[in-house]
């Protein structure tokens, strides 16, 4: 039996200083599920906790919670109740007046208080520290009295906004299976705020991946990390080898030299197209055997449970994750199953960077024209047109260069950065145009970069009308 929807944003709109912060999304929540919202910095994942909150009133868009709108509803009126990273407990309050106090607050009898503090301390595994003062408690168990305050007015809904972070590695991996286990204790809907991947795969129900204001994929973790749906979330869930290839026909694929066998179709055939092949899936094989790929093992290293392994096929460099190590120089053969080929659809609806203008040629004895992009005067050498004629200009992702600001052309917001084997895709965006770059350069996502055009090679077409 399905669960019930208990919270919906429709067509949800939130703008700060002109630039749109969470971009038309629409979103259900089910009841007594735990939902990750997870994503980069700055993708709205938090906006998105906030709205739900009350704390943050979208530009547009509605928010419904069982089914009733609640855009004008403040936040102490919703059934709804907030964990922050830092827990913004009472220091001059003991654990048991910290938890009691939202109760105390609606007035509730001494009795009444005594007994659901009580047992909200002994779910969150605090049974005895009521006397203990909030400085005397470790981070894990100050998060845990947060939780436990949040938790005993019995709201439908607990909205977590990384609450983890401030923890070290091995009492946040330990504090990941205590609040699974609160949730289905309690079989309250948690709604949680991460950029940890691991996080969202260990504890969710459904994971929501957001980026630049938009949701990428809605999925179980097991869908999310088994069936990406673009480059985008392969690469932000987990570890995987992912690289351009072309759609041959249904079933049929070509990448990094080989034609391979997989489950995929409905794609246009010979279409450019996104792999995504994880590193624990490839398996090695003999010479002798069925093999797809021969490669030379560059690196390897002990993970503990497995060793990882960089092998160089064709140029292009696959992770590949194996209990049995290979020795470094060594060749191996491998072997991908076709299920264990994923086939997506380029973030881009373009693979090469195209754009419309026109030519600015000062006269007709010149033997060159000159245009406009993105501001920047440029020569086109060896072609010339009229004043005024308009002009499409293919430009490869090649010759799209990222420099020192102060040595570009003009710079531009850095999107997205995916390692695809052999370069960096990189997915520059100005006002004007989103930016298609392939690089050997490791920019970071979130930041600007000078951007340099090199128009030698540019496909020059003239336009009619």
């Amino acid at each position: 039996m399905d669960k019930k929807i208990i919270i919906s944003l429709s067509d949800i709109i939130v703008e700060f200083d002109g630039e749109k912060i969470l971009n038309k999304i629409n979103l259900t929540i089910k009841d007594k599920e735990f939902v990750t919202l997870l994503g980069p910095s700055g993708c709205g994942k938090t906006t998105t906790l906030r709205i739900i909150g009350g704390f943050l009133t979208p530009d547009s868009g509605d928010i419904f919670f069982d089914d009733k709108r609640i855009n004008d509803i403040p936040p102490y009126k919703r059934e709804v109740n907030t964990v922050f990273q830092k827990y913004a407990l009472f220091p001059h309050l003991n654990v048991y007046d910290n938890v009691a106090f939202g109760l105390k607050i609606k007035k509730v009898s001494k009795k009444e208080i005594n007994k659901r503090v009580k047992e909200m301390l002994a779910i969150v595994d605090l049974k005895g520290y009521e006397s203990r003062p909030i400085a005397k408690l470790s981070g894990g168990q100050q998060q845990r009295v947060a939780i436990a305050r949040a938790l005993i007015n019995h709201p439908k809904v607990l909205l977590l906004d990384e609450p983890l972070g401030a923890l070290d590695l091995k009492l946040r991996k330990d504090m990941q299976i205590e609040l699974k286990r609160i949730q289905q204790q309690l079989q309250t809907t948690f709604i949680y705020v991460t950029h940890d991947q691991e996080e969202a795969l260990t504890m969710s129900d459904t994971v929501i991946v957001m980026k630049d204001g938009n949701i990428e994929q809605i999925g179980t973790p097991i869908d999310i990390y088994n069936e990406p749906t673009n480059a985008f979330v392969a690469d932000f869930i987990g570890e995987a080898n992912i690289g351009d290839a072309i759609m041959i026909s249904d079933f049929l694929v070509s990448f990094n030299g080989s034609n391979l066998k997989c489950v995929d179709k409905g794609f246009t055939n010979n279409l450019p197209v996104d792999i995504v092949i994880r590193p624990e899936d490839i398996d090695f094989t003999t010479k002798t055997d069925d093999y797809d790929y021969e490669g030379i093992v560059e690196n390897v290293v002990f993970k503990g449970v497995h060793y990882e392994m960089t092998v160089d096929t064709n140029n292009y460099k696959w992770l590949v994750h194996s209990t049995r190590a290979r020795n470094i120089g060594e060749t191996v053969y491998m072997k991908i199953a076709p299920e264990n080929i994923q086939i997506m659809n380029k973030m881009l609806d373009f693979t090469t960077n195209k754009l419309t203008t026109e030519i600015l040629t000062p006269n007709e004895e010149s033997e060159f024209s000159t245009v406009i992009i993105e501001g920047v005067t440029y020569t086109l050498n060896n072609t010339y047109y009229p004043v005024n004629t308009k002009v499409s200009i293919e430009i490869s992702p090649l010759d799209v260069e990222i420099v020192a600001g102060d040595c570009g052309d003009f710079n531009a917001y850095i999107g997205s950065v995916i390692y695809k084997g052999s370069h960096n895709e990189i997915i520059a965006e100005t006002d004007n145009k989103k930016w298609l770059l392939k690089t050997q350069i490791d920019e970071q996502v979130d930041s600007y970069a000078g951007i340099k055009l090199n128009l030698e090679n540019a496909i020059i077409t003239k336009l009619e009308g």
